[in-house]
């Protein structure tokens, strides 16, 4: 008998396809196509899918290619042929599955170190360079590394526990200033983390250069409060070590940004506001076990994936809508635009054959929806399958008014959103959590981490490597390479065209070169435009 409980869906067995008209029928999918796990409490109803037998046998095959592939994954295969890298961020949460000793131990000397860590800067005993308690975090990161932390923040800290966080998770500079301003004098007392993998991304570098002159201008010690999350050996760990910075925590090659939430990523955050990181880790490495099970019927993600696979007739057709009900959980459709999107947006399959895969994901939460895009969801175009996700379990400190419970009427505009959906022909998947804490959490980010590595095995494209935002960072390079090269060539005070600077480089496109003086020229940086903006190609640019 396995460690955990799951009704209905065994090998065999049948259910009546789906109809938006008999409750009878929908209440006999619902009996036989519930997952539930006792010990966590968490429920998964894919019955409002529109999957039906049919579909769940004639995925077999390809379900059972995509287990020895996740097999094979977990062993320490090749999964990001681009780079040579193995993906293992499974590991850090069982990391006696890690193939080597060394990784093993390497895995869990560094989840102790990030807890003592979290606790002695809350507790006091480690200190910022004045001698004063730490009072913020100011986070830096950008993508992964900064979604992963957003989402512990926000669904984590309990109001008073831990630190309060601020972030840099972009290079606009207004939001660098708002953060900044915000911790005015209390800039001395902030732990400033930046995260970066490599050491060279530049959004990261940008945030921590300011955060820098920013803190020393306050009277802060940089060495003194700066924490490095990355790679043994790279540009900011060398940095880092150098410098003699607070601390540094590894990052590791074999974990991506988009599944580095149960690493230092993810874990330092938790334990900055006191939550129990091991619970958090002891969550995703119990969804991990269940979702190992070699068989679509009882395999939780594999339902998940087997479900987005038909809704959207395996090309993507549809979106995947995330209506969380609690604000606890308002960042995760953030969280799952990046795991989803950019692990599953591939132009290629693995045999070189053009295919534009992806599922879109947008979402906000309940009750909320049902004042915003509930309405097209219902009644306009059938696009996407919605995927609810409730947390049984309130807080008993907000009292019955007037025989009112907030509780039981969120619990009200799910369910009656859920059947206006199904009535009008719409597909949802709900999550039920008995409750909701870091265990919780953790699993449902691991249910979903192996549910799209599922889904990338069906449609066969590689889910673990990102060559379109590979291609972006280069452009991004060149653009800034050719906007020194249009400064270089102003200095010397000659009004010229976008077409006459285009035609003397030999570089970019009259386009791009416009973009570039037309931000040039907003931004006091000593560049003049001459001409009528309406029409582009009359403006001529100089050096003041």
């Amino acid at each position: 008998m396995d460690s955990f409980s799951v009704y209905a869906l065994h090998t065999g067995m049948s259910f009546p396809d789906f109809s938006a008209t008999d409750a009878q029928v929908q209440w006999q999918r619902f009996c036989d196509l519930g997952w539930f796990h006792d010990d966590l409490g968490i429920w998964l109803d894919i019955s409002r899918m529109h999957v039906n037998a049919a579909d769940l046998d004639q995925l077999q095959p390809g379900m059972a290619r995509a287990f020895t592939a996740m097999q094979e994954l977990e062993a320490g295969s090749i999964a990001n042929p681009d780079e040579q890298r193995q993906v293992g961020h499974y590991w850090l949460r069982s990391p006696q599955l890690a193939p080597t000793p060394e990784v093993q131990q390497h895995i869990a000397s560094e989840i102790e170190l990030i807890a003592s860590f979290g606790r002695d800067v809350i507790n006091g005993a480690i200190k910022a360079p004045n001698g004063e308690r730490f009072t913020d975090v100011l986070w830096i990161g950008i993508g992964g590394s900064g979604l992963g932390p957003a989402l512990m923040i926000r669904a984590l800290q309990n109001h008073g526990e831990g630190l309060p966080f601020h972030f840099f998770d972009n290079v606009d500079p207004n939001g660098m200033e708002t953060v900044l301003s915000a911790l005015g004098d209390r800039l001395p007392r902030t732990l400033v983390v930046t995260v970066s993998k490599s050491g060279g991304t530049p959004e990261p570098h940008l945030g921590m250069e300011q955060a820098r002159h920013r803190l020393e201008a306050r009277g802060g010690q940089w060495a003194g409060q700066a924490v490095a999350i990355t790679m043994v050996n790279s540009k900011l760990d060398q940095q880092a070590q150098e410098e003699g910075w607070l601390q540094r925590f590894d990052m590791f090659d074999w974990v991506g940004g988009r599944t580095s939430i149960t690493s230092a990523v993810g874990l330092l955050p938790g334990a900055l506001i006191g939550c129990d990181i091991k619970e958090f880790l002891a969550g995703a490495a119990q969804m991990d076990e269940t979702t190992r099970v070699a068989d679509l019927r009882r395999n939780p993600s594999a339902l998940m994936a087997a479900s987005w696979y038909v809704a959207g007739d395996g090309r993507g057709q549809r979106d995947m809508v995330v209506l969380p009900y609690r604000d606890r959980l308002e960042v995760f459709s953030r969280y799952l635009q990046q795991l989803v999107m950019e692990s599953l947006g591939k132009r290629l399959d693995r045999d070189g054959n053009t295919v534009n895969q992806g599922i879109a994901v947008y979402g906000n939460k309940g009750s909320t929806d049902q004042h915003a895009y509930v309405q097209q969801l219902r009644d306009g175009v059938d696009n996407f399958f919605a995927t609810f996700i409730e947390v049984l379990e309130d807080v008993q400190s907000i009292p019955v008014i007037n025989a009112e419970r907030p509780g039981d009427f969120l619990d009200g505009f799910l369910q009656g959103t859920r059947a206006a959906l199904t009535e009008g022909g719409r597909q949802s998947l709900t999550i039920t959590m008995r409750r909701f804490d870091a265990r919780r959490l953790g699993a449902l980010i691991a249910l979903f981490e192996r549910a799209v590595g599922f889904y990338g095995e069906l449609v066969n494209i590689n889910a673990y490597h990102q060559p379109g935002v590979e291609a972006g960072k280069k452009a991004a390079a060149s653009i800034l390479g050719l906007q020194g090269q249009v400064e270089s060539l102003l200095q010397d005070g000659v009004a010229r065209s976008a077409a006459e600077i285009c035609q003397t480089l030999g570089q970019g496109s009259e386009e791009s070169i416009f973009w570039i003086l037309r931000h040039l020229t907003n931004n006091q940086r000593g560049f003049i435009s001459q001409g009528d903006w309406s029409n582009p190609a009359s403006m001529r640019f100089a050096k003041a």
